[in-house]
């Protein structure tokens, strides 16, 4: 151990070899290693709200609150209460959310819509997949999903090579 000019003692480690020398911890919070185990064996003990699996590993994936629904192609002056018309025909519609553009404040193109129950998400999927709304072909889709659900043609635009 070696004295530093204020009196304090610093430690310095051991070296034996590089695979046995002492790692030194630096920075905020380097004296607070025991807080620290302490708390990663609390994390470790907590239970978490999690979403139910029902052991399927591919297919739609129920939000925290509800089955979400992924529409693309919404047209740039539809308005929320035109889409809820639409799709509360196939079921009772808990949330819908339609993003802005924040520079011309018309819609972005897409829309969230959340259903109780999966059945309705799915019967709306289907009636609403390829439908005409506001003069535009919309696709929709599930919003989460456990992996792939299907093969689909890629909707990215190709280059022909010159």
């Amino acid at each position: 151990m070696a004295d530093s000019d204020d009196g304090m003692e610093e430690q310095q480690p051991e070296v034996k070899g590089k695979r046995d020398a002492v790692r030194r911890v630096k920075g905020r919070g380097a004296d607070d290693a025991a807080a620290m185990k302490d708390h990663e064996s609390r994390f470790q003990r907590e239970t978490f709200e999690q979403v139910e699996s029902d052991g399927v590993s591919k297919g739609p994936a129920k939000s925290v609150e509800g089955w979400i629904v992924f529409v693309m192609g919404v047209h740039e002056e539809a308005t929320e209460e035109d889409l809820y018309d639409k799709f509360s025909d196939f079921g009772e519609i808990k949330n819908l959310n339609m993003p802005l553009d924040r520079r011309t404040g018309f819609v972005k193109g897409y829309a969230l819509v959340e259903y109780e129950k999966k059945d309705e998400a799915q019967k709306a999927i289907e009636g609403m997949n390829g439908a005409t709304f506001m003069e535009q072909v919309i696709s929709v889709d599930w919003a989460f999903s456990r992996g792939p659900i299907k093969s689909k043609a890629s909707t990215r635009r190709r280059t022909d090579p010159a």
